[in-house]
């Protein structure tokens, strides 16, 4: 019998009920991968962070519903939160090993920062790969190598945009966003991962490696605020490196208890 350490922390956000939920183990011995992602699917989240101590500091690795994945953003950021919370921790920042190698959390008052790699888009010749898969017409397509970007006219069509999640999922890429520029905000986004059983996620840290230079650009600003969610709601903080962005936002406890498995 194994009983483990699993608390929800909603990452992007400083009020409970927003951003997006992610859940923490805290383990003392790996367990095998069927079984971690069966915790995921019971769970029923968009990402599990499964986190054990190691010398180098932590070791993490994140399961969807659909099995394992190389790099998740906010439950990086949340994974970073708890271990700063229960002071498992020295000085202000946390550093994890993980399929995409080294990550650090570093705190700054209350806010968390992670460092992940800057990726540019590239524009998509033909629009009409999304005439059927998105109800607005988009003032232009990109990919990058994980994602499809679709930029729309304004905050208020992407928040009613309606996207076939069925057709989406038949294309190559990871998923999808959706954008424009904000009007609390710089810029507002959406984002759609179907191949992963995550019709829509709510916040979504890896999406800022493309969305915070695209806007960077457009807008002339390296230091950049933006919204994401339509049913919760989450802030993510941009700045620009040469190579990097430093991605940052709040977190909020939800709960803590024990798996009995």
């Amino acid at each position: 019998m194994h009983s483990i350490e699993i608390f929800q922390i909603d990452a992007f956000t400083d009020k409970m009920f927003h951003g997006n939920p992610a859940a923490i183990c805290l383990l003392t011995d790996w367990l095998n991968d069927e079984l971690l992602k069966a915790i995921a699917v019971e769970n029923n989240l968009s990402e599990t962070a499964f986190v054990i101590e190691n010398k180098d500091g932590f070791h993490i690795r994140w399961f969807t519903l659909k099995g394992e994945i190389n790099l998740c953003g906010h439950s990086t950021l949340a994974a970073g939160f708890l271990l700063f919370e229960l002071g498992r921790c020295r000085g202000d920042a946390v550093s994890f090993t993980s399929l995409s190698g080294a990550l650090t959390v570093r705190k700054k008052g209350d806010r968390l920062i992670m460092s992940f790699p800057k990726m540019t888009v590239t524009p998509i010749p033909d629009p009409e790969l999304f005439s059927g898969i998105i109800d607005k017409s988009p003032r232009g397509v990109f990919e990058s190598d994980l994602d499809y970007l679709v930029l729309l006219e304004n905050e208020h069509q992407v928040r009613q945009a309606h996207v076939e999640l069925r057709l989406l999922e038949k294309l190559p890429k990871r998923g999808l966003i959706l954008t424009a520029q904000g009007t609390d905000a710089d810029f507002y986004s959406r984002c759609f991962y179907p191949k992963y059983r995550i019709p829509e996620d709510p916040v979504t840290g890896t999406a800022y490696c493309v969305l915070a230079p695209f806007w960077s650009e457009r807008l002339n600003k390296s230091v950049l605020h933006a919204v994401q969610g339509s049913f919760r709601q989450g802030d993510v903080f941009c700045e620009l490196g040469d190579n990097s962005v430093h991605i940052s936002g709040y977190c909020k406890w939800y709960s803590k208890g024990r798996l009995v498995i």
